[in-house]
């Protein structure tokens, strides 16, 4: 017997329901417009069509995965980042809105008008290379990853974009970029502690742990990016790195052994210290 036809706005309430959280009405929406391939804007006139059984199925599958913690982005396949429409997978960290202060702080230390070097290390998805990239089409973006399948669906990203002037590197941190001098370096490396346990909760179990926790107290990826980056910044050159919300006194400490100077830690819009700089010394 073939189930009864089911409306949208039905279809929506029910999986709203079955969906922890606040999000759970926005998160069916999305799943649903996957499904059925409309924007947002189409729900608004189509409230009561019917769903076909074989959409239905497809989107209660999603549904299910999703009540069981399988993060939005990866079932959509695809997250939002700066301007940018960005593939992400397993093999790639999800972008977050707080990486967006990154990306400001940076475009505030690159000029638009010259050609300049940046390199950003453990690009995963390509979020910060790509973001950098379009908003400075003079300069010339290098990004490494430690993963092969985190690279091509940043190098995938970068050619739906159109952004020729990004090139990526496959190695760890630094080892790609030898003989190399840069404007500026970013990045987002991992920084949570290895044993913490956010890392067993939500969305952070199915995101790659290589991009998310860095020894005892989440530092050690960091520190080799503070000591090796003097050898890959130009004279004047910045070093921009995001962190966690309680490791910004160690890590400015950090870039003062190094010999940074005007170090700085900028917090993001929950006011958590999110961001350190600091600057080669040098002229330009």
């Amino acid at each position: 017997m073939t189930a009864a036809p089911r409306e949208v706005r039905q279809l929506l309430v029910d999986a709203a329901a079955a969906l922890p959280g606040v999000e759970g009405r926005h998160e069916a929406e999305l799943l649903l417009l996957q499904v059925l391939g409309r924007e947002r804007s189409w729900l608004f006139a189509h409230a009561t069509d019917t769903v076909g059984d074989a959409e239905a199925a497809a989107f209660a599958a999603l549904l299910e995965r999703r009540a069981a913690g399988e993060p939005v982005a990866y079932l959509l396949g695809r997250r939002g980042f700066w301007t940018l429409d960005l593939a992400v997978s397993p093999a790639t960290l999800i972008p977050r809105p707080e990486t967006e202060l990154l990306v400001e702080l940076a475009l505030a230390r690159l000029p638009a008008d010259r050609p300049l070097a940046v390199a950003d290390l453990g690009t995963g998805s390509g979020a910060i290379a790509l973001a950098l990239a379009s908003e400075r089409p003079q300069a010339r973006v290098t990004a490494t990853d430690a993963s092969a399948d985190a690279l091509a669906v940043a190098r995938g990203n970068a050619e739906r974009h159109g952004l020729g002037n990004v090139q990526f590197r496959h190695g760890s941190w630094f080892e790609p970029l030898q003989g190399l001098r840069f404007d500026l370096i970013a990045s987002n490396p991992p920084y949570i502690a290895s044993g913490d346990p956010h890392l067993q909760q939500g969305d952070l179990r199915y995101e790659p742990p290589g991009a998310l926790a860095s020894g005892h107290d989440g530092l050690d990826d960091i520190g080799r990016i503070v000591a090796g980056a003097s050898a890959h910044l130009l004279p004047g050159g910045w070093l921009l790195i995001e962190h966690g919300w309680d490791q910004g006194a160690a890590i400015r400490a950090r870039f003062a052994q190094a010999g940074f100077t005007q170090i700085g830690t900028m917090r993001d819009l929950e006011q958590r210290e999110r961001v350190t700089c600091g600057c080669l010394p040098g002229a330009a």
